[in-house]
C-alpha cells in the first residue's frame, strides 16, 4: 500500500510540473508562429535576421559554457561527454533498425533521418536553457558543451552507415548483372579481381572507403556549431564576463522568443514536404524525440549517481538528445548522403521532431528531473 501511495505521489508531482512547463512563454511563441503560418499570415522574418539570432544565442551559450569549463574540474565532463557520444551513435542505429524496416521507407532515407535526429538543434538547446533558468533549476554551465559530442558522432555514423549500405547495394547489383549476362550468353568466364558493372563493362573492384575527417570538418564548419565553439573558446581563453553579463545575457530571452516564432512558422511550412513521403516519417518524428530523450536521461542518471552530475545537467543531456539538427545537420547530410531524400529527413525533423522536442520534450524532461532528483 505504501509503495502505491509513493508511486501516486510521484505521478501527481510529475504531472503538476509537466503542465506548469507547458505554460512557459518559450512554447507560447512557438505555437504562435505555427498558428500565424497556418492562417496564411504575411508575417515574415528575413533569413538574415534568423541566422543572426541563432548566432547570438549560440555564442551566448558557448561563452557561458567556456567560462564554466575554465572554472571546473575537467574530469567532471568526461562521463557525460562519453554518454553524449554513445547517445548520438545509438540514435542512428535505432533509425537503421526501426524506421528503415517500415513500409515504403528507403534505407538511406531512414539512416539520414537518424543522423539528423542524432545531431543537435542549437535552438532547442537554447530554449531548454531558457526554461531551466526560468525555473531556477541548477545545471553545470559546461553541459551546453556536450552539443558537439553528440552532434558530430551522429552525423559521422549516419554517413558511414549510408556509404556502407550503398556500396553493398552497388556491388550486389553489379554481381546480379554479371550473373544475368552469363546466363544470357551461356558463357563462363574468369574475370579475376574484376566485376561487371551495370553498363556491362569490367573494371577493377574499388575499395569503398569513407573519409571521416571531411565529415567532421564539415560539421565543425557548420554555422551553428562554429558559433557555439567560438563562444566556448572565447569563454575558456579570455575573460568575457563583463560583455556577457551586460550584453548577451539580457538579450537572450527576447531573441529566443523571436526564434521560436520563426521555428513555429517553419514547422507549419514543412508539413507540406512531409506529406510527399511515407506517413511513417510523421509517426517516427513524433515518437523518436521522446525515446531518444529517455535514453539520454537514463545515461544522465548514471552520471548523476557516479559523478554528481546535476539534475539540470541530466535534463540538458536529454533535451539535446530529443532535438534534431535544424541548421548545420541538413547541409552536412546533403553532401554526405546525396542519394537520400531531403524532404524525408528535413521534413520529419522540422515539421514534427523539433516542435515535439520543444513543446513536449523540454517540459517532460524538466518535470521528470524535478520529480526524480528534486532539481
Amino acid at each position: 500500500m505504501r509503495r502505491k501511495e509513493v508511486l501516486m505521489d510521484f505521478i501527481s508531482d510529475f504531472l503538476t510540473k509537466f503542465v506548469a512547463q507547458l505554460q512557459s512563454p518559450t512554447l507560447g511563441f512557438l505555437i504562435g508562429g505555427a498558428v500565424a503560418a497556418a492562417v496564411s499570415s504575411r508575417l515574415a522574418i528575413p533569413d538574415a535576421i534568423y541566422k543572426f539570432i541563432v548566432f547570438m544565442l549560440l555564442i551566448k551559450v558557448g561563452l557561458k559554457g567556456g567560462i564554466a569549463i575554465r572554472e571546473s574540474n575537467i574530469t567532471e565532463i568526461l562521463l557525460p561527454a562519453l554518454f553524449a557520444v554513445l547517445t548520438g551513435i545509438l540514435i542512428v542505429f535505432i533509425a537503421r533498425h526501426t524506421l528503415a524496416k517500415l513500409p515504403n521507407i528507403k534505407v538511406v532515407d531512414a539512416i539520414a533521418t537518424g543522423g539528423l535526429f542524432g545531431a543537435v538543434s542549437g535552438s532547442t538547446l537554447a530554449a531548454g536553457l531558457a526554461v531551466l533558468d526560468a525555473q531556477g533549476m541548477e545545471y553545470e554551465a559546461w553541459s551546453a558543451a556536450l552539443y558537439p559530442f553528440m552532434d558530430i558522432p551522429a552525423l559521422v555514423t549516419a554517413i558511414v552507415l549510408a556509404s556502407i549500405y550503398t556500396s553493398k547495394q552497388k556491388k550486389l547489383a553489379a554481381e546480379n548483372e554479371y550473373r544475368s549476362k552469363q546466363e544470357f550468353y551461356g558463357e563462363q568466364k574468369e574475370y579475376g579481381q574484376q566485376r561487371i558493372t551495370a553498363s556491362g563493362y569490367p573494371h577493377e573492384e574499388q575499395n569503398h572507403r569513407v573519409e571521416i575527417w571531411p565529415i567532421i570538418k564539415d560539421s565543425l564548419q557548420g554555422s551553428a556549431l562554429s558559433a557555439l565553439l567560438l563562444g566556448l573558446a572565447l569563454g575558456l581563453l579570455t575573460r568575457p564576463e563583463s560583455v556577457y553579463e551586460s550584453f548577451y545575457e539580457p538579450l537572450f530571452r527576447g531573441l529566443l522568443s523571436i526564434l521560436m516564432i520563426v521555428m513555429g512558422m517553419e514547422a507549419t511550412a514543412r508539413i507540406n514536404e512531409l506529406r510527399k513521403v511515407a506517413q511513417w516519417y510523421a509517426v517516427y518524428a513524433f515518437i523518436a524525440p521522446l525515446i531518444h530523450g529517455f535514453i539520454a536521461f537514463g545515461f544522465g542518471m548514471i552520471a548523476h549517481y557516479a559523478t554528481g552530475f546535476s539534475a539540470g545537467g541530466v535534463v540538458i543531456l536529454a533535451i539535446i538528445a530529443a532535438s534534431s539538427s535544424d541548421i548545420s545537420g541538413p547541409p552536412t547530410l546533403r553532401g554526405g548522403i546525396p542519394s537520400a531524400n531531403p524532404s524525408a529527413y528535413i521534413g520529419a525533423s522540422t515539421a514534427v521532431g523539433t516542435p515535439v522536442a520543444i513543446a513536449l520534450g523540454i517540459p517532460l524532461f524538466i518535470g521528470l528531473g524535478q520529480a526524480v532528483m528534486g532539481g
